[in-house]
């Protein structure tokens, strides 16, 4: 299923369910309600009809931290256009038959399937993984793998969007994630709103390591903030990996293993990134003219605008502007 049929496929506010299971994790639920949940005044509308279920009456949370009641039956999962499913960290305990066929049957007519950390074994153990990709926490890989060998793991990025199939690896991913989500249905201002409320990054591209090597610099002048305010600020100049390190004052390599090490990304992939934030903008303010947003985003033509925005959103500039932009304009 495109992106585009699956927010076709509702009418109405785009419901988001989230399956609570016996031994949960709290944190993703947290994140799933504060993401998806939550009024947004600051916006001027909801973003989502959000709501919690569960097969149980009384759910006992992780580690018996809080017991959850009061929630809707696990039917509710029946009408949800984005299904997350349920995580817990005891992955060798099998999910509850009732909750995989609710999965199994979310998948079949064609609601969005979100697993966080290791919400990605009750994907595979519903069977709707088998030749697809997804990731799932570091610590958990080999037995993932040992128990689904159909299933295209990435060990070693945040998250996965593989259409139809989303999937976060450790708990803080999950808000990663979730704010890839709200982008992709509502836009990159939408979701800078969303993750400014949330004081969270606003967008880390999953392809990023799950663990970043040294997520604080031993030295104060090797923090990369100077550089990345500096290329920010010109991202419509002709801006290179070279030219970012002479800027720094290191060698590219150098340069390299900051990046590798502070963002877990490359320094070439953080300023296609960037430049793709900015052209998504200029897009949702109404600049009609693909070729400027190009040319001002420092994406250079219309042509590879279309690549790298097809690549990441699924949409072509043409379709993204008439679901985020301000109204109808000239191409």
């Amino acid at each position: 299923m495109t992106q585009e049929s699956s927010q076709a496929a509702s009418p109405g506010p785009h419901r988001v369910v989230v399956i609570v299971d016996e031994n949960s994790n709290p944190f993703e639920l947290g994140c799933a309600t504060e993401i998806f949940g939550l009024r947004r005044p600051e916006l001027g509308r909801d973003l989502y009809d959000f709501g919690l279920c569960s097969p149980a009456p009384r759910t006992v949370m992780r580690d018996g931290f809080f017991t959850l009641t009061g929630v809707a039956e696990l039917d509710a999962a029946d009408s949800a256009d984005t299904l997350i499913v349920p995580n817990r960290p005891d992955t060798d305990v099998p999910r509850r038959p009732a909750v995989l066929d609710a999965v199994r049957r979310a998948h079949a007519r064609g609601a969005r399937l979100v697993g966080f950390c290791s919400g990605a074994f009750t994907l595979a153990e519903a069977g709707v993984l088998d030749g697809r990709r997804a990731t799932a926490h570091w610590r958990w890989a080999d037995s993932f793998r040992a128990r689904f060998p159909a299933v295209r793991l990435e060990s070693d990025v945040l998250f996965v969007d593989d259409g139809d199939i989303l999937t976060a690896a450790g708990s803080a991913a999950a808000l990663d994630l979730g704010l890839h989500v709200v982008r992709r249905d509502h836009g990159v201002e939408v979701a800078n709103a969303v993750s400014r409320r949330l004081v969270f990054a606003g967008h880390r591209d999953g392809g990023q390591k799950q663990f970043v090597e040294r997520p604080l610099p031993d030295l104060p002048d090797e923090s990369l903030t100077p550089v990345l305010t500096w290329a920010q600020e010109r991202l419509d100049a002709p801006l290179t990996v070279a030219g970012l390190a002479t800027r720094a004052g290191v060698s590219a390599a150098t340069l390299h293993r900051r990046f590798q090490a502070q963002l877990g990304t490359t320094p070439l992939a953080w300023l296609t990134g960037q430049r793709l934030a900015l052209a998504c903008r200029l897009i949702e303010s109404g600049e009609p003219r693909f070729e400027v947003v190009a040319r001002s985003s420092g994406l250079g033509t219309a042509a590879n605008l279309r690549a790298l925005l097809r690549r990441e959103t699924g949409l072509t500039p043409s379709a993204y502007r008439r679901r985020f932009g301000p109204g109808p304009g000239v191409a």
